[in-house]
């Protein structure tokens, strides 16, 4: 549904431009709307991060607004499903949020945001940072549209949302290869569960989540003592190994030869 402004419109660069508002406050969510439709922006609203990415995949707006703390999905999860997507992952996506430490923001930006507001937010500046990303855009690199079969994006038997789990957890995997989460923390943070998560990398890379991680750390490892000068006891903390010894013994057991060998 796109929502119209009952008030005056302003021409100017956000008259057109398609927005999807992601928030579960009702407040905050119709004061946005009201604001962006005197703008002439074509709106879009979503109530939690799971409507959010769906709705992301059938209206392809030209940018997201989304909270982060929200049901169903959270906003980090949405974040990491849109940017594994190869439909979405190009729509510049600002998180609007009260949740304002400096972790916070850098969680955010982590997944992929271009930019982060918080609350209590000043219109103004709103309005200049959705300018400034809604200009940098590249639309060329969107790909095209494609139907979604309803439903696809959250049910069990779409291959095309395995990849999407699959690429979402493959990229949190890498940035926490110095801390590893388990199945059901890594599940949790790409917004399924434990089985639906095995079965994605089961279909899409034919091993475990467990297998799979093993494999990325040795093959960082790898590189690391290749191309590094950082120590083995360094190299073991930065793959998450608690000790030398477990991460010699995991890579002997991979290459037939212990790092110090390789290294030579």
């Amino acid at each position: 549904m796109v929502y119209k402004s009952i008030h005056p419109v302003y021409a100017g660069p956000l008259s057109g431009q398609r927005i999807l508002v992601v928030d579960d406050a009702e407040e905050d969510r119709m004061l946005l709307s009201d604001f962006l439709l005197r703008h002439g922006a074509r709106l879009y609203v979503a109530r939690d991060g799971q409507d959010g990415y769906r709705k992301a995949q059938t209206v392809r707006p030209d940018l997201i607004l989304m909270d982060i703390r929200m049901p169903v999905y959270d906003g980090l999860t949405s974040a990491r499903l849109l940017k594994a997507n190869s439909c979405t992952r190009n729509i510049p996506l600002i998180f609007l949020s009260a949740a304002a430490s400096t972790e916070e923001k850098v969680n955010g930006l982590s997944v992929g945001a271009v930019d982060y507001i918080t609350k209590p937010f000043d219109f103004e500046e709103v309005r200049l940072r959705l300018c400034v990303h809604l200009r940098s855009t590249l639309h060329a690199d969107l790909p095209p549209i494609t139907q979604t079969p309803t439903g696809s994006a959250t049910q069990g038997g779409s291959s095309t949302f395995d990849m999407v789990l699959f690429q979402a957890a493959r990229r949190l995997m890498m940035d926490k290869l110095d801390q590893p989460l388990g199945l059901n923390a890594l599940a949790a943070a790409v917004g399924t569960n434990a089985r639906r998560l095995s079965s994605a990398f089961k279909h899409c890379a034919g091993v475990t989540v467990f297998d799979f991680l093993r494999e990325e750390r040795m093959k960082e490892a790898r590189r690391l003592l290749s191309e590094s000068t950082l120590d083995i006891g360094a190299i073991a903390l930065a793959l998450g190994y608690s000790n030398t010894a477990n991460f010699s013994t995991a890579f002997r057991e991979r290459f037939g030869m212990p790092p110090s060998q390789f290294r030579r």
